[in-house]
C-alpha cells in the first residue's frame, strides 16, 4: 500500500482525491434532502428565501474561504512542475490532465474514434436537450428523488461511472497503462501477455465475415431491446407513453443504452478478455 499512499499524496493528486470526497458528500448531502423532502413534504413558503442578502452573503464568505485555503496551499505546497519536454526521455505513464482521463481510460475499451469522438459527442448532446425530453414540472425548485426517479437515478449513475473513469485512471493505471491494485508497485518494466480476442471467437467464429455478421447481430439486438420495452410500456402504461411519445422515447433509450454499453464493455474486457464485440472492415465496437 506504500506505492498506492505515495501517489495519493503527489502534489496533482491531492486536489483530485479532495474533489472526489467532495462529491460523494454532496451527493450524499443532496440525495438525503430528497429523502427528507419526500417523507416531510416541502413547505415552499417557508424554504423560499431571498437570493440578497442571504445567499449572496453565503457566496461571499465561501469566496473568502476558498482564498484563504488557496493561499495557504500555493505557500506550503510546491507547484508540480516538471523539466523542459525532451524527445528522449517521455513521461511513463502519459497521462491528461484530470478531467481528460475518463476519456484516456474509454481508450482501453473502444477505438478512439468512439472513445474520443461519437461518445463524448452524445453527453454532450445528451446533456444539450435534457430539457426538451424532461418536460416533467415537478421537483422544480426543491431536492425530490419520489417526483424524479428515473432522472436522477440515469443522471446520477452516467456522473458516477465518470468520476469511476477518472479514479481508476488516476490511481490505478501505471507504467504502460498497466492496471495495478492499491498493493502493487509500478514496476515500469512490467509486462502483461495480451490474450484479448474477440467475442464471435469464443463462439468459435472464425471467418471474418461471418464474425462481422454476429457482431452486428448482437449490436443490433442490444438496441432492439429498447423496442421491446417500448411496447411493454404502452401496455403497461399507455396514458404516459401517449403524452411522451415515440420520438422522445427513442432519444432517450438510445442514449441510456449507449451509456450502459460502457459498463457493460468494461466487464467483457477485465473478466472475459473481449476486446470487439462487432469486427468489420471500416470499424469496430
Amino acid at each position: 500500500m506504500e506505492q498506492f499512499f505515495h501517489i495519493l499524496t503527489l502534489p496533482d493528486n491531492i486536489p483530485i482525491a479532495g474533489m472526489l470526497l467532495l462529491v460523494l458528500f454532496y451527493y450524499w448531502l443532496g440525495m438525503s434532502q430528497a429523502v427528507k423532502n419526500d417523507k416531510y413534504g416541502v413547505n415552499r413558503n417557508i424554504d423560499k428565501v431571498h437570493c440578497w442578502p442571504y445567499l449572496t452573503r453565503i457566496e461571499f464568505l465561501a469566496t473568502l474561504l476558498i482564498m484563504v485555503i488557496l493561499t495557504v496551499w500555493s505557500i506550503t505546497i510546491d507547484a508540480p512542475l516538471e523539466e523542459l519536454a525532451s524527445p528522449s526521455k517521455t513521461p511513463n505513464p502519459a497521462k491528461a490532465p484530470w478531467y481528460f482521463l475518463g476519456l484516456q481510460e474509454m481508450l482501453v475499451y473502444f477505438d478512439p474514434w468512439i472513445a474520443g469522438v461519437i461518445l463524448p459527442g452524445l453527453i454532450i448532446v445528451g446533456l444539450m436537450i435534457i430539457p426538451y425530453i424532461d418536460t416533467n414540472p415537478r421537483g422544480g425548485g426543491y431536492y425530490s428523488f419520489h417526483q424524479r426517479k428515473f432522472a436522477i437515478i440515469v443522471f446520477g449513475f452516467g456522473y458516477m461511472l465518470w468520476v469511476v473513469l477518472i479514479i481508476i485512471g488516476t490511481f490505478f493505471r501505471g507504467p504502460g497503462w498497466y492496471f495495478f491494485y492499491p498493493w502493487e508497485a509500478w514496476d515500469v518494466h512490467r509486462i502483461v501477455a495480451l490474450t484479448n480476442v474477440d467475442l464471435p471467437y469464443l463462439f468459435g467464429i472464425r471467418s471474418y465475415f461471418w464474425s462481422s455478421v454476429f457482431g452486428g447481430i448482437l449490436v443490433s439486438g442490444y438496441y432492439f431491446l429498447g423496442v421491446i420495452f417500448y411496447f411493454y410500456l404502452k401496455k403497461k402504461h399507455p396514458e404516459f407513453m401517449k403524452k411522451f411519445g415515440i420520438i422522445r422515447y427513442s432519444i432517450v433509450v438510445f442514449l441510456l443504452l449507449t451509456m450502459l454499453a460502457l459498463p457493460i464493455k468494461m466487464f467483457l474486457r477485465i473478466a472475459l478478455n473481449i476486446k470487439y464485440v462487432w469486427v468489420t472492415p471500416w470499424f469496430n465496437i
